[in-house]
């Protein structure tokens, strides 16, 4: 069974070699960081199963009745499949028994102990898979004292020090969405742990658990700071450092329009040519002076408002100046650096015509990732992977009637 074909989401894009191709992932982690984790794997051609439990709902932020849609639209449900599986049940567990005995990687997000209770643990599949590789995703790891403790990404940032440098001086922390600890330190260490796994099991033959911790992911986004609190007993505070608005030249300031443009001048040199551009040729040695840097902030300051923050950036782009407008998300997509670079994709949906979505990051020169089908709604494929399985018509529609799938 081609696992990507998705019935009629298929995108008619060229057949291309897949980094990925072949490798089978079974998706029990239906939040968004684990399903932004397989979104990333199936981008590069993994083949990923979401094994939905009964009566589960779409989490639409559309509004009712937009459950299609939205599955059309949300990007962590592209490139796979799924089937609605009761686990709770002995007669769905073999099912599941059956899919993970030829499956190379299952991603789990719940908390600790909940797969063991349901039989599908990593112990339980490593003895009928021994190649397996079993991500679990938590918030505090699979063991320790805060194991079963539940969290969000605002628990794990503010436990991991990231909300204790991020707001203005003397201020409340401000709170940075939820990329940090959900997408950056559990997504995203999840597809790092996962090829590692696979990479290691080319040369032993064996898999693995790989046990990322959201917290564990957002401390290690911390190691910069870490660093220096390690070697000077540096306490970074918010306002206080380069990179949470303490410095003139790394800042971001308000423009004519009521708008708001960044500048990311830390290196002498760039430095140099902003101080060149704006007549200042005078502030370019008193860059990292302190005492200094309350004039500058008034200059800087004062000198933006004079013009449209669009005005700014046309002005100084090409000067060899890191700057950059401060988009809200619907000019993002607009961008021509953006489009260029194939960060918003559009397909053909048989019912909503064209759908955009952001694009593959990891570009790959020899095999690059793909956007192959697009969402459906949970177990449109049910009854396609348990064909695949040996199931009969009679089979399935007796799997059906007594509730183990859907």
């Amino acid at each position: 069974m081609d696992l990507g074909s998705g019935g009629d989401r298929l995108i008619k894009n060229e057949k291309i070699a897949l980094a990925l191709e072949g490798i089978r992932i079974l998706d029990l982690a239906h939040n968004p960081p684990g399903a932004y984790c397989t979104m990333i794997l199936s981008d590069l051609g993994a083949e990923v199963m979401r094994i939905i439990p009964p009566n589960s709902a779409v989490q639409s932020p559309l509004g009712t009745g937009s459950d299609e849609k939205w599955v059309a639209y949300d990007a962590h449900l592209r490139n796979k499949v799924s089937i609605i599986l009761d686990l709770r049940n002995n007669t769905g567990r073999e099912v599941f028994y059956k899919l993970a005995s030829s499956a190379d990687v299952i991603v789990e997000g719940f908390r600790p102990g909940v797969v063991k209770r349901l039989g599908v643990d990593y112990e339980t599949i490593a003895k009928m898979n021994q190649g397996i590789v079993y991500c679990s995703l938590s918030g505090f790891g699979q063991d320790g004292p805060y194991a079963q403790m539940p969290g969000h990404d605002i628990n794990f940032i503010s436990i991991a020090g990231v909300l204790s440098i991020v707001g203005q001086r003397d201020g409340q922390p401000v709170l940075p969405s939820n990329l940090v600890a959900d997408f950056a330190g559990a997504g995203l260490h999840g597809v790092i742990g996962i090829l590692a796994a696979l990479v290691t099991r080319e040369r032993t033959g064996k898999g693995q658990h790989v046990d990322v911790a959201f917290m564990d992911g957002v401390i290690s986004l911390m190691t910069w700071e870490a660093s220096a609190y390690f070697a000077g007993g540096v306490v970074p505070k918010r306002g206080d450092t380069i990179t949470t608005g303490a410095a003139p030249y790394y800042n971001i300031y308000k423009t004519k329009d009521g708008k708001y443009i960044s500048v990311g001048c830390v290196e002498p040199h760039f430095w140099k040519n902003l101080c060149l551009e704006l007549g200042r040729e005078d502030l370019i040695i008193h860059q990292f002076a302190k005492e200094k840097h309350e004039e500058i902030f008034a200059f800087l300051t004062e000198t933006f408002l004079a013009k449209t923050r669009d005005e700014w950036f046309d002005l100084l782009k090409d000067k060899n100046i890191p700057i950059a407008p401060v988009y809200a998300l619907d000019e993002v997509f607009k961008d021509p650096q953006v489009l260029y670079r194939q960060m918003v994709m559009e397909m053909e949906h048989p019912k909503f015509g064209k759908v955009r979505q952001a694009g593959v990051a990891i570009k790959l020169s020899a095999a690059p990732g793909q956007i192959r089908s697009l969402g459906a709604l949970p177990g449109a494929h049910t009854d396609e992977i348990l064909a695949s399985l040996g199931y009969t018509k009679e089979d399935i529609q007796g799997l059906r009637k007594s509730g183990v799938v859907g």
